[in-house]
């Protein structure tokens, strides 16, 4: 009789998911097939490198002319802001990304980040998951202008566009999440970060799946290496201070300490290695 109930309670069951978690699961599975990468051609990271490079090419047509965007100083001065012409540059990591690039009057600016025929852009990922990425420092961030720019600008020029696209970048690192995402994906890429010398960093996104099965950057961190329990602990609680009250899934490789984390905080639902969702 013994024997037979231990038998019993090893086979039992789990209990049944419920309906909201059936749904979920299928929009993380229909996100999973539209592709959820930070590069390539259909990576998240496309539309940060637009604004990246729109960007300063704004701060570099604010230079050109001497005076900021609807300032009143450009009256009478001969030159003004004269719309945008639409361009498609090809980066190393993200494929085709389109841009607006700003225009004169007198046809005299000349872009630097990029140029006037230049199709192809290097570098500029990097720039990119540096402004983006939490823990590096303004230097860092500058470093990596400072190489796309080379002698073309010069070292005023190049920390005023770091600080002006640090604003725009911030405010997007700090805006309100959803409350509740169907899934959060942890993904990682190593970038090169330059400050002195080059060095290799680990680079970590979290991608959410809304509730709509829409996708999103929640956020980027520049790692250290050798994260574990106390670096996850940092991401999801920040996740956690902009609004996010509730995840089905968190998707993880493998990553250290990730799992422990999330049952010592009684949230998410579920942690499991991507394979498994």
């Amino acid at each position: 009789m013994t024997a037979t109930l231990n038998d019993q309670t090893g086979r039992r069951k789990r209990p049944e998911p419920s309906a909201e978690a059936k749904a979920a699961a299928e929009l993380v599975r229909a996100a999973k097939e539209q592709g959820l990468s930070l590069t390539g051609p259909d990576g998240l990271l496309k539309q940060l490198t637009k604004t990246v490079l729109e960007t300063a090419l704004n701060e570099e047509m604010t230079e050109h002319l001497g005076y900021e965007k609807h300032d009143q100083a450009g009256v009478g001065s001969g030159n003004i802001r004269n719309g945008t012409r639409s361009k498609t540059v090809l980066t190393e990591a993200n494929g085709p990304v389109q841009i607006d690039v700003p225009r004169d009057r007198a046809g005299t600016f000349e872009p630097q980040i990029v140029r006037k025929r230049q199709r192809r852009l290097s570098g500029v990922d990097e720039v990119v998951l540096s402004l983006y990425a939490k823990g590096l420092t303004t230097g860092e961030i500058s470093a990596h202008f400072a190489e796309i720019y080379g002698a073309s600008v010069s070292k005023e020029t190049i920390s005023r566009i770091t600080d002006k696209v640090i604003e725009e970048m911030t405010d997007w690192s700090h805006r309100p999440l959803d409350e509740i995402y169907a899934a959060v994906f942890i993904d990682a890429i190593v970038v090169k970060v330059r400050d002195g010398q080059v060095a290799n960093r680990p680079f970590y996104a979290a991608i959410g799946v809304t509730l709509d099965g829409e996708k999103d950057i929640l956020g980027l961190w520049a790692g250290a290496g050798g994260e574990g329990a106390k670096f996850w602990m940092s991401v999801l609680t920040d996740l956690r201070n902009r609004g996010v009250k509730d995840v089905f899934f968190l998707v993880c490789d493998g990553l250290k300490g990730l799992r422990k984390w999330s049952r010592t905080c009684g949230r998410p639902r579920s942690c499991r290695p991507a394979s498994s969702t």
